[in-house]
Protein backbone atom coordinates (compact mmCIF):
# COMPACT_ATOMS: atom_id res chain seq x y z
CA UNK A 1 0.00 0.00 0.00
CA UNK A 2 1.23 3.48 -0.88
CA UNK A 3 0.35 6.93 0.51
CA UNK A 4 -1.35 5.16 3.37
CA UNK A 5 -1.46 7.82 6.09
CA UNK A 6 -5.23 7.39 6.15
CA UNK A 7 -6.88 4.87 8.43
CA UNK A 8 -7.25 1.55 6.62
CA UNK A 9 -9.95 -0.82 7.85
CA UNK A 10 -9.81 -4.52 6.95
CA UNK A 11 -13.10 -6.31 7.62
CA UNK A 12 -13.82 -10.00 7.17
CA UNK A 13 -17.21 -10.29 5.46
CA UNK A 14 -17.30 -14.05 5.01
CA UNK A 15 -15.12 -16.96 6.04
CA UNK A 16 -16.70 -20.16 4.76
CA UNK A 17 -15.35 -23.32 3.10
CA UNK A 18 -16.39 -21.86 -0.28
CA UNK A 19 -15.11 -18.30 0.08
CA UNK A 20 -12.97 -16.00 2.17
CA UNK A 21 -14.11 -12.44 1.55
CA UNK A 22 -12.83 -9.25 3.14
CA UNK A 23 -13.06 -5.53 2.47
CA UNK A 24 -10.36 -2.88 2.43
CA UNK A 25 -11.65 0.59 3.20
CA UNK A 26 -10.49 4.16 3.70
CA UNK A 27 -13.30 6.59 4.45
CA UNK A 28 -13.46 10.34 3.95
CA UNK A 29 -10.13 10.68 2.21
CA UNK A 30 -9.37 14.32 1.39
CA UNK A 31 -10.04 15.07 -2.26
CA UNK A 32 -6.53 16.36 -2.94
CA UNK A 33 -4.93 13.10 -1.81
CA UNK A 34 -4.07 10.37 -4.33
CA UNK A 35 -4.05 6.81 -3.00
CA UNK A 36 -2.42 3.89 -4.81
CA UNK A 37 -2.82 0.20 -4.02
CA UNK A 38 -0.90 -2.21 -6.26
CA UNK A 39 -1.32 -5.92 -6.90
CA UNK A 40 1.58 -8.07 -8.07
CA UNK A 41 0.36 -9.79 -11.25
CA UNK A 42 2.92 -12.60 -10.81
CA UNK A 43 3.29 -12.65 -14.59
CA UNK A 44 4.22 -16.06 -15.90
CA UNK A 45 2.84 -17.80 -12.82
CA UNK A 46 -0.66 -16.34 -12.49
CA UNK A 47 -3.18 -15.34 -15.17
CA UNK A 48 -5.77 -12.56 -14.85
CA UNK A 49 -9.21 -12.10 -16.39
CA UNK A 50 -11.83 -9.34 -16.36
CA UNK A 51 -10.92 -5.68 -16.48
CA UNK A 52 -11.87 -3.28 -19.29
CA UNK A 53 -13.02 -4.01 -22.81
CA UNK A 54 -10.23 -2.77 -25.07
CA UNK A 55 -9.56 -2.22 -28.76
CA UNK A 56 -6.44 -4.38 -28.47
CA UNK A 57 -8.10 -7.04 -26.31
CA UNK A 58 -5.14 -9.09 -25.14
CA UNK A 59 -5.89 -12.24 -23.15
CA UNK A 60 -5.18 -13.11 -20.42
CA UNK A 61 -5.38 -9.47 -19.35
CA UNK A 62 -2.02 -9.26 -17.56
CA UNK A 63 -0.70 -8.53 -21.08
CA UNK A 64 -2.38 -5.09 -21.15
CA UNK A 65 -0.43 -1.86 -20.64
CA UNK A 66 -2.39 1.03 -19.16
CA UNK A 67 -1.11 4.32 -17.75
CA UNK A 68 -3.19 6.08 -15.06
CA UNK A 69 -6.24 5.12 -17.06
CA UNK A 70 -9.54 6.70 -16.00
CA UNK A 71 -11.71 3.70 -15.26
CA UNK A 72 -14.99 4.73 -16.84
CA UNK A 73 -16.90 3.67 -19.94
CA UNK A 74 -15.49 5.65 -22.84
CA UNK A 75 -15.10 5.83 -26.58
CA UNK A 76 -11.31 5.67 -26.38
CA UNK A 77 -9.91 2.14 -26.73
CA UNK A 78 -13.43 0.67 -27.22
CA UNK A 79 -13.94 0.71 -23.44
CA UNK A 80 -17.70 0.31 -23.71
CA UNK A 81 -17.65 -2.03 -20.71
CA UNK A 82 -15.43 -1.23 -17.72
CA UNK A 83 -16.57 -3.31 -14.77
CA UNK A 84 -14.42 -2.92 -11.67
CA UNK A 85 -13.70 -6.60 -11.44
CA UNK A 86 -10.67 -8.84 -11.87
CA UNK A 87 -10.22 -12.55 -11.13
CA UNK A 88 -7.06 -14.63 -11.35
CA UNK A 89 -6.08 -18.23 -11.92
CA UNK A 90 -5.36 -18.70 -8.20
CA UNK A 91 -9.02 -18.13 -7.36
CA UNK A 92 -8.68 -14.54 -6.12
CA UNK A 93 -11.06 -11.80 -7.24
CA UNK A 94 -11.02 -8.06 -6.64
CA UNK A 95 -14.14 -5.90 -6.87
CA UNK A 96 -14.04 -2.13 -6.38
CA UNK A 97 -16.93 0.10 -5.34
CA UNK A 98 -18.54 2.15 -8.11
CA UNK A 99 -18.10 5.23 -5.91
CA UNK A 100 -14.29 5.14 -6.00
CA UNK A 101 -12.84 7.84 -8.34
CA UNK A 102 -10.81 5.10 -9.95
CA UNK A 103 -7.84 5.15 -12.31
CA UNK A 104 -5.79 2.06 -13.07
CA UNK A 105 -2.18 1.63 -14.07
CA UNK A 106 -0.90 -1.67 -15.39
CA UNK A 107 2.69 -2.52 -16.26
CA UNK A 108 3.76 1.15 -16.52
CA UNK A 109 3.97 2.78 -13.09
CA UNK A 110 5.26 -0.49 -11.71
CA UNK A 111 6.19 -3.31 -14.09
CA UNK A 112 4.28 -6.52 -13.49
CA UNK A 113 1.71 -4.80 -11.29
CA UNK A 114 -1.90 -3.69 -11.54
CA UNK A 115 -2.32 -0.48 -9.53
CA UNK A 116 -5.65 0.91 -8.35
CA UNK A 117 -5.43 4.69 -8.04
CA UNK A 118 -8.06 6.71 -6.18
CA UNK A 119 -7.96 10.37 -7.18
CA UNK A 120 -10.77 12.95 -7.18
CA UNK A 121 -9.84 14.29 -10.62
CA UNK A 122 -11.70 14.51 -13.94
CA UNK A 123 -13.63 12.72 -15.32
CA UNK A 124 -14.91 12.41 -11.74
CA UNK A 125 -16.64 15.30 -9.98
CA UNK A 126 -13.90 17.59 -8.68
CA UNK A 127 -16.24 19.45 -6.31
CA UNK A 128 -16.38 16.63 -3.80
CA UNK A 129 -14.38 17.43 -0.66
CA UNK A 130 -13.72 13.79 0.23
CA UNK A 131 -14.00 10.33 -1.25
CA UNK A 132 -14.03 6.71 -0.07
CA UNK A 133 -11.58 4.11 -1.36
CA UNK A 134 -13.19 0.71 -0.91
CA UNK A 135 -12.81 -2.70 -2.47
CA UNK A 136 -13.41 -6.35 -1.71
CA UNK A 137 -11.01 -9.26 -2.12
CA UNK A 138 -12.41 -12.78 -2.40
CA UNK A 139 -10.49 -16.06 -2.26
CA UNK A 140 -12.02 -19.31 -3.52
CA UNK A 141 -10.72 -22.72 -4.59
CA UNK A 142 -9.99 -21.73 -8.20
CA UNK A 143 -10.85 -19.18 -10.89
CA UNK A 144 -14.17 -20.80 -11.79
CA UNK A 145 -15.41 -20.92 -8.21
CA UNK A 146 -14.16 -17.39 -7.55
CA UNK A 147 -15.97 -16.07 -10.61
CA UNK A 148 -19.25 -17.75 -9.72
CA UNK A 149 -19.00 -16.31 -6.21
CA UNK A 150 -18.32 -12.84 -7.65
CA UNK A 151 -21.34 -13.15 -9.95
CA UNK A 152 -23.49 -14.17 -7.00
CA UNK A 153 -22.24 -11.47 -4.64
CA UNK A 154 -21.41 -8.52 -6.91
CA UNK A 155 -21.80 -8.74 -10.68
CA UNK A 156 -25.30 -10.21 -10.69
CA UNK A 157 -27.10 -12.61 -13.02
CA UNK A 158 -29.44 -11.74 -15.90
CA UNK A 159 -33.11 -11.95 -14.97
CA UNK A 160 -34.25 -13.38 -18.30
CA UNK A 161 -33.03 -14.56 -21.69
CA UNK A 162 -32.82 -12.46 -24.87
CA UNK A 163 -34.59 -13.19 -28.13
CA UNK A 164 -34.21 -16.74 -29.49
CA UNK A 165 -34.62 -15.82 -33.16
CA UNK A 166 -31.61 -13.46 -32.87
CA UNK A 167 -29.63 -16.41 -31.54
CA UNK A 168 -30.80 -18.81 -34.23
CA UNK A 169 -30.68 -16.79 -37.45
CA UNK A 170 -28.54 -13.95 -38.81
CA UNK A 171 -29.11 -10.24 -38.38
CA UNK A 172 -28.65 -8.36 -41.67
CA UNK A 173 -27.44 -4.77 -41.26
CA UNK A 174 -27.02 -2.01 -43.81
CA UNK A 175 -24.04 -0.48 -42.01
CA UNK A 176 -20.79 -2.07 -43.20
CA UNK A 177 -21.91 -2.65 -46.79
CA UNK A 178 -23.59 0.71 -47.41
CA UNK A 179 -22.44 2.96 -44.52
CA UNK A 180 -24.70 6.08 -44.64
CA UNK A 181 -25.69 5.64 -48.29
CA UNK A 182 -29.11 4.09 -47.68
CA UNK A 183 -32.69 4.73 -48.71
CA UNK A 184 -35.87 2.71 -49.21
CA UNK A 185 -34.72 1.36 -52.58
CA UNK A 186 -31.36 0.23 -51.16
CA UNK A 187 -33.08 -1.49 -48.27
CA UNK A 188 -35.53 -3.37 -50.48
CA UNK A 189 -32.81 -4.37 -52.95
CA UNK A 190 -30.65 -5.72 -50.12
CA UNK A 191 -33.56 -7.64 -48.61
CA UNK A 192 -34.38 -9.22 -51.98
CA UNK A 193 -30.74 -10.33 -52.40
CA UNK A 194 -30.88 -12.07 -49.01
CA UNK A 195 -34.03 -13.97 -49.98
CA UNK A 196 -32.78 -14.77 -53.50
CA UNK A 197 -29.59 -16.26 -52.06
CA UNK A 198 -31.65 -18.44 -49.71
CA UNK A 199 -30.38 -17.13 -46.39
CA UNK A 200 -32.49 -17.09 -43.25
CA UNK A 201 -32.86 -14.05 -41.00
CA UNK A 202 -33.73 -12.89 -37.54
CA UNK A 203 -34.21 -9.29 -38.65
CA UNK A 204 -33.22 -6.55 -41.06
CA UNK A 205 -31.45 -3.63 -39.39
CA UNK A 206 -31.65 -0.13 -40.88
CA UNK A 207 -28.53 1.67 -39.69
CA UNK A 208 -27.29 5.28 -40.01
CA UNK A 209 -28.44 7.64 -41.86
CA UNK A 210 -32.25 7.75 -41.78
CA UNK A 211 -33.21 10.80 -39.65
CA UNK A 212 -34.03 14.26 -40.96
CA UNK A 213 -31.30 15.41 -38.56
CA UNK A 214 -29.51 13.64 -35.73
CA UNK A 215 -31.82 13.57 -32.71
CA UNK A 216 -35.10 14.17 -34.56
CA UNK A 217 -36.14 10.50 -34.36
CA UNK A 218 -38.07 11.22 -37.56
CA UNK A 219 -37.47 9.57 -40.94
CA UNK A 220 -36.20 11.73 -43.80
CA UNK A 221 -38.83 11.52 -46.50
CA UNK A 222 -36.34 12.10 -49.31
CA UNK A 223 -34.77 8.77 -48.34
CA UNK A 224 -37.80 6.92 -46.98
CA UNK A 225 -40.96 8.43 -48.52
CA UNK A 226 -43.23 5.94 -46.77
CA UNK A 227 -41.33 4.08 -44.06
CA UNK A 228 -44.44 2.28 -42.79
CA UNK A 229 -44.92 0.76 -46.25
CA UNK A 230 -41.23 -0.19 -46.46
CA UNK A 231 -41.44 -1.90 -43.07
CA UNK A 232 -44.61 -3.74 -44.11
CA UNK A 233 -42.93 -4.95 -47.31
CA UNK A 234 -39.94 -6.21 -45.34
CA UNK A 235 -42.23 -8.05 -42.94
CA UNK A 236 -44.10 -9.60 -45.86
CA UNK A 237 -40.72 -10.96 -47.02
CA UNK A 238 -40.24 -12.63 -43.62
CA UNK A 239 -38.05 -10.05 -41.88
CA UNK A 240 -38.48 -8.33 -38.59
CA UNK A 241 -37.18 -4.75 -38.78
CA UNK A 242 -34.90 -2.96 -36.32
CA UNK A 243 -33.51 0.56 -36.37
CA UNK A 244 -30.21 2.16 -35.36
CA UNK A 245 -30.64 4.69 -32.53
CA UNK A 246 -28.26 6.97 -30.62
CA UNK A 247 -28.59 9.17 -27.48
CA UNK A 248 -27.59 12.52 -29.03
CA UNK A 249 -29.18 15.65 -30.48
CA UNK A 250 -27.13 17.85 -32.78
CA UNK A 251 -27.40 21.58 -32.10
CA UNK A 252 -28.56 22.30 -35.66
CA UNK A 253 -31.42 19.80 -35.37
CA UNK A 254 -34.31 22.25 -34.93
CA UNK A 255 -36.77 22.42 -33.27
CA UNK A 256 -35.86 19.20 -31.44
CA UNK A 257 -32.68 20.56 -29.89
CA UNK A 258 -34.38 23.73 -28.63
CA UNK A 259 -37.18 21.67 -27.08
CA UNK A 260 -34.67 19.47 -25.23
CA UNK A 261 -32.76 22.52 -23.97
CA UNK A 262 -35.93 24.25 -22.76
CA UNK A 263 -37.01 21.16 -20.83
CA UNK A 264 -33.54 20.46 -19.37
CA UNK A 265 -33.36 17.04 -21.01
CA UNK A 266 -29.63 17.32 -21.83
CA UNK A 267 -26.48 16.69 -19.83
CA UNK A 268 -25.04 20.07 -18.81
CA UNK A 269 -21.62 20.99 -17.52
CA UNK A 270 -21.27 23.01 -14.32
CA UNK A 271 -21.54 26.21 -16.36
CA UNK A 272 -24.92 25.12 -17.71
CA UNK A 273 -23.70 24.24 -21.20
CA UNK A 274 -24.73 21.03 -23.03
CA UNK A 275 -22.09 21.24 -25.76
CA UNK A 276 -20.31 18.01 -26.64
CA UNK A 277 -19.26 16.02 -29.70
CA UNK A 278 -19.83 12.57 -31.17
CA UNK A 279 -18.83 10.89 -34.44
CA UNK A 280 -21.66 12.55 -36.38
CA UNK A 281 -20.97 16.11 -35.22
CA UNK A 282 -18.25 18.70 -34.95
CA UNK A 283 -16.83 19.87 -31.62
CA UNK A 284 -19.47 21.50 -29.44
CA UNK A 285 -22.24 20.89 -31.98
CA UNK A 286 -24.12 18.12 -30.19
CA UNK A 287 -25.69 17.30 -26.85
CA UNK A 288 -26.18 14.07 -24.88
CA UNK A 289 -29.63 13.24 -23.54
CA UNK A 290 -29.46 13.06 -19.73
CA UNK A 291 -30.65 9.56 -18.89
CA UNK A 292 -29.97 10.21 -15.20
CA UNK A 293 -32.92 12.64 -15.35
CA UNK A 294 -36.21 10.68 -15.06
CA UNK A 295 -38.10 13.29 -17.10
CA UNK A 296 -35.59 13.06 -19.96
CA UNK A 297 -35.79 9.26 -19.92
CA UNK A 298 -39.57 9.31 -20.07
CA UNK A 299 -39.54 11.83 -22.94
CA UNK A 300 -36.98 9.85 -24.97
CA UNK A 301 -38.68 6.49 -24.49
CA UNK A 302 -42.06 7.97 -25.39
CA UNK A 303 -40.59 9.31 -28.65
CA UNK A 304 -39.23 5.88 -29.53
CA UNK A 305 -42.51 4.17 -28.65
CA UNK A 306 -44.35 6.60 -30.94
CA UNK A 307 -41.79 5.95 -33.69
CA UNK A 308 -42.50 2.23 -33.31
CA UNK A 309 -46.23 2.82 -33.45
CA UNK A 310 -46.22 4.84 -36.66
CA UNK A 311 -43.59 2.80 -38.53
CA UNK A 312 -44.13 -0.78 -37.35
CA UNK A 313 -40.43 -1.10 -36.40
CA UNK A 314 -39.95 -4.14 -34.15
CA UNK A 315 -37.00 -3.01 -32.03
CA UNK A 316 -33.80 -1.00 -31.89
CA UNK A 317 -30.01 -1.16 -32.04
CA UNK A 318 -28.85 1.35 -29.41
CA UNK A 319 -25.44 2.84 -30.08
CA UNK A 320 -23.00 4.71 -27.82
CA UNK A 321 -23.91 5.17 -24.13
CA UNK A 322 -20.36 5.59 -22.84
CA UNK A 323 -19.73 8.25 -20.20
CA UNK A 324 -17.06 10.02 -22.27
CA UNK A 325 -19.64 11.54 -24.64
CA UNK A 326 -20.79 13.87 -21.87
CA UNK A 327 -19.61 17.48 -21.71
CA UNK A 328 -16.48 17.97 -19.65
CA UNK A 329 -17.34 18.16 -15.92
CA UNK A 330 -20.99 17.04 -16.24
CA UNK A 331 -23.82 17.50 -13.75
CA UNK A 332 -25.76 14.26 -13.26
CA UNK A 333 -28.88 13.45 -11.27
CA UNK A 334 -28.93 10.90 -8.45
CA UNK A 335 -31.37 10.33 -5.63
CA UNK A 336 -28.70 8.50 -3.62
CA UNK A 337 -25.41 10.32 -4.20
CA UNK A 338 -24.43 13.98 -4.13
CA UNK A 339 -21.64 13.36 -6.62
CA UNK A 340 -22.64 10.41 -8.82
CA UNK A 341 -20.06 8.57 -10.89
CA UNK A 342 -19.86 9.68 -14.54
CA UNK A 343 -20.75 6.08 -15.41
CA UNK A 344 -24.23 6.55 -14.00
CA UNK A 345 -25.35 7.81 -17.40
CA UNK A 346 -24.26 4.51 -18.97
CA UNK A 347 -26.17 2.47 -16.38
CA UNK A 348 -29.30 4.59 -16.69
CA UNK A 349 -29.23 4.70 -20.51
CA UNK A 350 -28.92 0.93 -20.83
CA UNK A 351 -31.54 0.30 -18.13
CA UNK A 352 -33.92 2.65 -19.94
CA UNK A 353 -33.57 1.25 -23.46
CA UNK A 354 -33.76 -2.34 -22.21
CA UNK A 355 -37.45 -1.71 -21.52
CA UNK A 356 -38.03 -2.25 -25.25
CA UNK A 357 -37.50 -5.96 -24.68
CA UNK A 358 -35.30 -8.92 -25.57
CA UNK A 359 -34.63 -7.94 -29.22
CA UNK A 360 -32.64 -4.89 -28.04
CA UNK A 361 -28.89 -4.64 -28.62
CA UNK A 362 -26.53 -2.21 -26.88
CA UNK A 363 -22.77 -1.66 -26.95
CA UNK A 364 -21.98 -0.25 -23.50
CA UNK A 365 -22.75 -1.18 -19.93
CA UNK A 366 -21.90 -0.56 -16.31
CA UNK A 367 -23.61 -2.72 -13.70
CA UNK A 368 -26.23 -3.75 -16.30
CA UNK A 369 -25.62 -7.50 -16.10
CA UNK A 370 -29.18 -8.27 -15.01
CA UNK A 371 -30.74 -7.32 -18.35
CA UNK A 372 -32.04 -9.80 -20.95
CA UNK A 373 -30.63 -7.96 -23.96
CA UNK A 374 -27.66 -8.46 -26.30
CA UNK A 375 -24.34 -6.75 -25.59
CA UNK A 376 -22.78 -5.94 -28.96
CA UNK A 377 -19.05 -5.82 -29.42
CA UNK A 378 -17.97 -2.33 -30.51
CA UNK A 379 -17.09 -2.06 -34.21
CA UNK A 380 -14.27 -4.37 -35.27
CA UNK A 381 -11.82 -3.53 -38.04
CA UNK A 382 -11.42 -5.71 -41.14
CA UNK A 383 -7.88 -6.85 -40.32
CA UNK A 384 -6.12 -10.02 -39.14
CA UNK A 385 -4.21 -8.32 -36.32
CA UNK A 386 -4.64 -7.62 -32.61
CA UNK A 387 -5.39 -3.99 -33.54
CA UNK A 388 -9.15 -4.61 -33.21
CA UNK A 389 -9.10 -7.37 -35.82
CA UNK A 390 -10.15 -11.01 -36.02
CA UNK A 391 -8.13 -12.33 -33.01
CA UNK A 392 -9.98 -9.86 -30.76
CA UNK A 393 -13.35 -11.32 -31.76
CA UNK A 394 -12.57 -14.27 -29.49
CA UNK A 395 -10.91 -12.35 -26.67
CA UNK A 396 -13.67 -9.72 -26.55
CA UNK A 397 -16.20 -12.55 -26.34
CA UNK A 398 -14.31 -13.99 -23.36
CA UNK A 399 -13.81 -10.60 -21.72
CA UNK A 400 -17.52 -9.73 -21.85
CA UNK A 401 -18.51 -13.15 -20.52
CA UNK A 402 -16.03 -12.84 -17.64
CA UNK A 403 -17.50 -9.45 -16.74
CA UNK A 404 -20.96 -10.95 -16.39
CA UNK A 405 -22.34 -10.14 -19.86
CA UNK A 406 -23.05 -13.58 -21.38
CA UNK A 407 -25.47 -12.51 -24.15
CA UNK A 408 -22.80 -11.31 -26.56
CA UNK A 409 -23.58 -10.07 -30.07
CA UNK A 410 -20.42 -10.16 -32.19
CA UNK A 411 -20.16 -7.25 -34.59
CA UNK A 412 -20.38 -7.54 -38.40
CA UNK A 413 -18.91 -10.67 -39.98
CA UNK A 414 -15.72 -9.53 -41.70
CA UNK A 415 -15.54 -6.33 -39.68
CA UNK A 416 -16.73 -2.87 -40.65
CA UNK A 417 -14.51 -2.28 -43.67
CA UNK A 418 -13.48 1.25 -42.74
CA UNK A 419 -10.31 0.75 -44.79
CA UNK A 420 -12.01 -1.31 -47.48
CA UNK A 421 -14.07 -4.46 -47.85
CA UNK A 422 -12.60 -7.59 -46.21
CA UNK A 423 -11.17 -10.14 -48.62
CA UNK A 424 -12.72 -13.56 -49.10
CA UNK A 425 -10.39 -15.42 -46.75
CA UNK A 426 -10.92 -12.96 -43.89
CA UNK A 427 -14.69 -12.97 -44.43
CA UNK A 428 -14.97 -16.77 -44.32
CA UNK A 429 -12.61 -17.16 -41.34
CA UNK A 430 -14.55 -14.46 -39.49
CA UNK A 431 -17.83 -16.31 -40.07
CA UNK A 432 -16.24 -19.54 -38.84
CA UNK A 433 -14.97 -17.85 -35.67
CA UNK A 434 -18.49 -16.52 -35.11
CA UNK A 435 -20.36 -19.83 -35.54
CA UNK A 436 -20.40 -20.93 -31.89
CA UNK A 437 -20.97 -17.44 -30.50
CA UNK A 438 -24.54 -16.47 -29.54
CA UNK A 439 -25.52 -14.63 -32.72
CA UNK A 440 -24.50 -13.97 -36.34
CA UNK A 441 -24.58 -10.52 -37.93
CA UNK A 442 -24.00 -9.94 -41.65
CA UNK A 443 -23.60 -6.72 -43.58
CA UNK A 444 -20.97 -7.70 -46.12
CA UNK A 445 -22.50 -10.62 -47.97
CA UNK A 446 -21.25 -13.98 -49.28
CA UNK A 447 -22.51 -13.37 -52.83
CA UNK A 448 -20.16 -10.41 -53.25
CA UNK A 449 -17.19 -12.81 -53.27
CA UNK A 450 -15.79 -14.77 -56.21
CA UNK A 451 -15.80 -18.57 -56.16
CA UNK A 452 -12.56 -20.43 -56.81
CA UNK A 453 -10.00 -22.90 -55.46
CA UNK A 454 -12.83 -25.34 -54.83
CA UNK A 455 -14.71 -22.81 -52.68
CA UNK A 456 -18.32 -21.96 -53.50
CA UNK A 457 -18.62 -18.99 -51.14
CA UNK A 458 -22.41 -18.77 -50.87
CA UNK A 459 -22.81 -22.52 -50.33
CA UNK A 460 -20.00 -22.58 -47.78
CA UNK A 461 -21.45 -19.66 -45.83
CA UNK A 462 -24.93 -21.19 -45.88
CA UNK A 463 -23.40 -24.34 -44.39
CA UNK A 464 -21.86 -22.42 -41.49
CA UNK A 465 -25.04 -20.43 -40.90
CA UNK A 466 -26.91 -23.75 -40.68
CA UNK A 467 -24.27 -25.18 -38.33
CA UNK A 468 -24.84 -22.22 -36.03
CA UNK A 469 -28.61 -22.64 -36.18
CA UNK A 470 -28.30 -26.37 -35.48
CA UNK A 471 -26.83 -25.48 -32.08
CA UNK A 472 -29.51 -22.93 -31.14
CA UNK A 473 -30.80 -25.32 -28.49
CA UNK A 474 -27.38 -25.37 -26.82
CA UNK A 475 -27.15 -21.57 -26.97
CA UNK A 476 -30.59 -21.19 -25.41
CA UNK A 477 -29.79 -23.76 -22.72
CA UNK A 478 -26.69 -21.74 -21.84
CA UNK A 479 -28.76 -18.54 -21.83
CA UNK A 480 -31.07 -20.20 -19.29
CA UNK A 481 -28.12 -21.38 -17.20
CA UNK A 482 -26.73 -17.84 -17.15
CA UNK A 483 -30.03 -16.78 -15.59
CA UNK A 484 -30.22 -19.59 -13.04
CA UNK A 485 -26.54 -20.08 -12.16
CA UNK A 486 -24.62 -17.09 -13.53
CA UNK A 487 -22.41 -19.19 -15.81
CA UNK A 488 -20.88 -17.62 -18.93
CA UNK A 489 -22.44 -18.71 -22.24
CA UNK A 490 -19.01 -18.73 -23.92
CA UNK A 491 -16.42 -19.48 -21.24
CA UNK A 492 -12.67 -19.71 -21.76
CA UNK A 493 -11.53 -23.32 -22.18
CA UNK A 494 -10.08 -23.39 -18.63
CA UNK A 495 -13.68 -23.38 -17.36
CA UNK A 496 -13.62 -27.19 -17.74
CA UNK A 497 -10.41 -27.52 -15.71
CA UNK A 498 -9.43 -24.34 -13.84
CA UNK A 499 -6.17 -25.92 -12.64
CA UNK A 500 -4.91 -26.56 -16.21
CA UNK A 501 -2.04 -24.12 -16.72
CA UNK A 502 -2.04 -24.51 -20.50
CA UNK A 503 -5.79 -23.95 -20.78
CA UNK A 504 -5.49 -20.83 -18.60
CA UNK A 505 -3.19 -19.24 -21.19
CA UNK A 506 -5.17 -20.03 -24.38
CA UNK A 507 -6.56 -16.98 -26.23
CA UNK A 508 -7.62 -18.42 -29.61
CA UNK A 509 -10.15 -21.07 -28.57
CA UNK A 510 -13.43 -20.83 -26.65
CA UNK A 511 -16.32 -22.91 -25.43
CA UNK A 512 -20.04 -22.85 -26.05
CA UNK A 513 -21.25 -23.89 -22.64
CA UNK A 514 -19.40 -26.99 -21.51
CA UNK A 515 -20.24 -28.96 -24.64
CA UNK A 516 -18.54 -27.39 -27.68
CA UNK A 517 -14.94 -26.26 -28.13
CA UNK A 518 -14.32 -23.98 -31.12
CA UNK A 519 -10.79 -23.48 -32.45
CA UNK A 520 -11.11 -21.31 -35.57
CA UNK A 521 -8.21 -20.37 -37.81
CA UNK A 522 -7.52 -16.67 -37.21
CA UNK A 523 -4.19 -16.21 -39.01
CA UNK A 524 -3.95 -15.11 -42.63
CA UNK A 525 -2.89 -17.81 -45.07
CA UNK A 526 -2.94 -20.65 -42.53
CA UNK A 527 -4.52 -23.98 -43.47
CA UNK A 528 -3.72 -25.78 -40.22
CA UNK A 529 -3.34 -24.93 -36.56
CA UNK A 530 -2.41 -26.39 -33.18
CA UNK A 531 -5.39 -27.09 -30.94
CA UNK A 532 -5.39 -27.71 -27.20
CA UNK A 533 -8.15 -29.91 -25.79
CA UNK A 534 -8.62 -29.71 -22.01
CA UNK A 535 -9.67 -32.60 -19.80
CA UNK A 536 -12.48 -34.69 -21.26
CA UNK A 537 -13.45 -36.98 -24.11
CA UNK A 538 -13.80 -34.97 -27.31
CA UNK A 539 -15.38 -35.93 -30.63
CA UNK A 540 -14.06 -34.09 -33.68
CA UNK A 541 -17.02 -32.27 -35.25
CA UNK A 542 -15.57 -32.75 -38.73
CA UNK A 543 -14.24 -36.32 -38.70
CA UNK A 544 -15.93 -38.01 -35.74
CA UNK A 545 -12.54 -39.01 -34.29
CA UNK A 546 -12.42 -39.28 -30.49
CA UNK A 547 -9.61 -37.54 -28.58
CA UNK A 548 -8.87 -37.73 -24.86
CA UNK A 549 -7.78 -34.50 -23.19
CA UNK A 550 -5.74 -32.90 -21.96
CA UNK A 551 -3.83 -33.10 -25.22
CA UNK A 552 -2.44 -31.06 -28.10
CA UNK A 553 -3.52 -31.75 -31.67
CA UNK A 554 -0.59 -30.45 -33.69
CA UNK A 555 -1.04 -29.15 -37.24
CA UNK A 556 -4.74 -29.93 -37.35
CA UNK A 557 -5.69 -29.57 -41.06
CA UNK A 558 -8.06 -26.65 -41.61
CA UNK A 559 -8.31 -25.43 -45.20
CA UNK A 560 -10.65 -22.50 -45.82
CA UNK A 561 -13.68 -24.79 -45.91
CA UNK A 562 -13.03 -26.22 -42.41
CA UNK A 563 -13.88 -24.88 -38.94
CA UNK A 564 -12.19 -27.03 -36.29
CA UNK A 565 -14.63 -27.79 -33.46
CA UNK A 566 -15.09 -30.56 -30.92
CA UNK A 567 -18.04 -31.95 -28.98
CA UNK A 568 -17.45 -33.07 -25.42
CA UNK A 569 -18.78 -36.57 -24.76
CA UNK A 570 -20.43 -37.20 -21.42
Amino acid sequence: LHNSEEKIVFSVIEDSPELLRFSVSRKNVKADKKLVDCVDLDAGLVHWFGGPQQKEQYWPVEKLNLSEYSYVTKEADNAGVAERYWVNSEGVFIYLSHQVPLFIDQNTMKAGHLCFIAHQAKPYNTRAQTYDFEYVIGVAANAKEAHLQAVDKYLGKPTGVPDERMAARPIWSTWARYKRDIDANTVMKFAKEIIDNQFTNSQFEIDDDWEICYGALTFRQSKFPNIARTVTELKNMGFRVTLWIHPFINTACSPYYEHAVANRYLVLDHNGRPNTQWWNSNTGEAAYIDFTNPAARTWYLAHLAELQRITGIDSFKFDAGESSWQPDDPVLTSALEQYPSPQKITTDYIDAVATFGPIVEVRSGFQNQMLNIYMRMIDKDSVWTWENGLPTLITTLLQLNMNGYPFVLPDMIGGNGYEGMPDRELFVRWLQANVFMPSLQFSYVPWDYVDGDGIQVVDLCRRFVKLHEDYTNVIMERFERAVTHGDPVNPPIWWLDPEDQIALSISDEFLLGEEILSAPVIEKGKTSRDIYLPRGRWQDGNTGTIHHGPTWLRNYPAPLSVLPYFIRQQ
